[in-house]
């Protein structure tokens, strides 16, 4: 048997994957090489699909996401395979002729082994955050939190918000049960992650949609804590408003909770005149300390979660025809 002909012009290498069904990726774009892994048979079906960095957005042929030792790894054992093939092939011709004749010759052939080819082993990454698409199902891993769907594109930034608003919800929940105090204190991180949680969302968005902006070196000042100068900003560098993402006067209801928050992260929940007079709040008197409930931080993550699909809306409406830079995610975003 012909060992080496049967290996064939190609030599198949199955790649393993990591305990939980990962196998690592990395991306070609020279400014990026971020590492990230999927799991293969999750998400779109079908030949020819691209691939994209779920960091910087980058298009491809999935075969240039393999990473560098993945392909060690590949040729190592395809070495190997070759190499085992071959000693085989000559260990079939072997022979051993014994003395014979007047002069006792005789005559053998023995194929000894060189030292084991090493197989270049490797293991995949710890990341940080796994994430199913909503929209394609495809499982993904990657550094941060924030990330383009390596199967569609679709950007997983209203999906993490949402996820942050259970979290807001179910920590509202253990507060029923508790002490006063301790209560209250939860209260007001939940209040504080709800804040917190747009604003990264907000700042986010901005970042993957710089190249459409009309000015994007003000993309990274854009504050989402302060609705009222994230309206302007928005307004000036994406030319859409704010507001008309909120339901009727839902607005003004946010903009009075933000407020409510930063009089208790920073002048320990006493009101002063700026509280009144940027919320409007006149149920409240200078000095006097706030009463934040439960039903205020829920009736807030309500209001911003649908205000956040709307402005996700707003956001892949608009007109980036006239982009300063058409593929800049990368580059306005690190």
């Amino acid at each position: 048997m012909n060992h080496l002909d049967n290996l064939g012009e190609i030599i198949s290498v199955r790649l393993p994957v990591d305990k939980v069904g990962f196998t690592g990726r990395m991306c070609p774009n020279l400014e990026c090489q971020k590492y990230f892994k999927i799991v293969f048979g999750t998400g779109l079906e079908g030949e020819d699909l691209p691939c994209y960095c779920p960091y910087c957005g980058n298009a491809a042929v999935p075969d240039e996401f393999t990473t560098d030792e993945k392909i060690d790894y590949a040729v190592s054992v395809a070495e190997q395979k070759l190499i085992d093939a071959v000693y085989k092939d000559l260990k079939a011709l072997e022979f051993d002729y014994p003395p014979k004749g007047p002069f006792g010759l005789g005559i053998s052939m023995k194929v000894e082994r060189m030292d084991p080819h090493l197989i270049q082993h490797y293991r995949e990454k710890k990341l940080e955050t796994d994430v199913t698409c909503k929209t394609c199902s495809l499982q993904y891993s990657i550094y941060g939190v924030f990330a383009f769907c390596p199967d569609c594109r679709e950007h997983n930034s209203l999906q993490i918000f949402h996820k942050n608003m259970e979290v807001v919800n179910n920590l509202i929940d253990l507060t029923e049960n508790l002490e006063e105090d301790l209560s209250t204190r939860l209260i007001e991180n939940a209040l504080e992650d709800c804040v917190s949680s747009f604003d990264g969302y907000g700042r986010e968005l901005c970042r993957i949609y710089a190249h459409c902006a009309s000015m994007s070196a003000n993309v990274k000042r854009i504050n989402f804590q302060n609705l009222d100068e994230a309206q302007v900003s928005v307004r000036n560098t994406f030319r859409f408003d704010l507001v008309r993402s909120f339901e009727n006067d839902a607005w003004f209801e946010v903009r009075r909770l933000f407020q409510m928050r930063h009089v208790i992260a920073h002048k320990m929940g006493v009101v002063d005149r700026e509280y009144i007079n940027r919320s409007g709040d006149t149920s409240f008197v200078e000095g006097q300390k706030l009463q934040l409930r439960a039903k205020h931080v829920r009736r807030l993550s309500d209001l911003l979660a649908r205000a956040a699909n709307k402005i996700y809306s707003e956001f892949k409406l608009i007109d980036c025809s006239r982009s300063e830079e058409p593929n800049s995610v990368l580059q306005s975003g690190d």
